[in-house]
């Protein structure tokens, strides 16, 4: 067994011990390195539509969104603006309609995604998948710091562990 595994079996283990009755909380690394939020953002989908007072837009339709390392694809996802002094940021991005984000090796999908910009914190609620290498882990949500790309996996939790066969 390798380090890598050795500390996510003890991250799971801690995870399960430390939970409540039938639920678990399972601590999760996603991605790897930090997300870079400088790097331009690409948008494709079979349509876009502009709230003109809000300023927040609506892609739907296939809609895939890379920003460097990060791909989000959904059905349909808005994009939500805050105003500051008359400056226009992004605040919100909610991606509803079979979510899949990917960043570098690993993936998550749910029914729901929420990435608050400004904190640089995604929320995936709904049938949570997640994919890193051979771990797989289920639940209800994941919650990741896409900064530092750690996170944790919560409600029924369910994992499959095999031991590393090759060390």
């Amino acid at each position: 067994m390798n380090m890598r595994h050795f500390f996510q079996l003890t991250a799971l283990a801690l995870g399960l011990t430390m939970a409540t009755p039938g639920f678990a909380q399972v601590a999760v690394g996603f991605g790897g390195v930090a997300h870079d939020a400088s790097q331009p953002v690409e948008v494709t989908s079979d349509s876009l539509a502009i709230d003109q007072t809000s300023g927040n837009a609506v892609f739907e339709g296939d809609v895939i969104v890379v920003q460097g390392e990060m791909r989000m694809a959904a059905a349909r996802i808005e994009v939500i603006y805050s105003e500051t002094d008359g400056a226009r940021t992004v605040q919100d991005v909610v991606a509803t309609g079979g979510v899949l984000v990917t960043r570098g090796p690993d993936a998550a999908e749910g029914e729901e995604a929420h990435y608050e910009v400004l904190a640089s914190i995604l929320t995936m609620t709904g049938d949570v998948l997640v994919t890193q290498g051979a771990t797989v882990i289920s639940g209800d949500e994941m919650v990741v710091d896409m900064t530092t790309g750690m996170g944790t996996v919560d409600g029924r939790v369910r994992t499959i562990l095999t031991p590393d066969s090759g060390q």
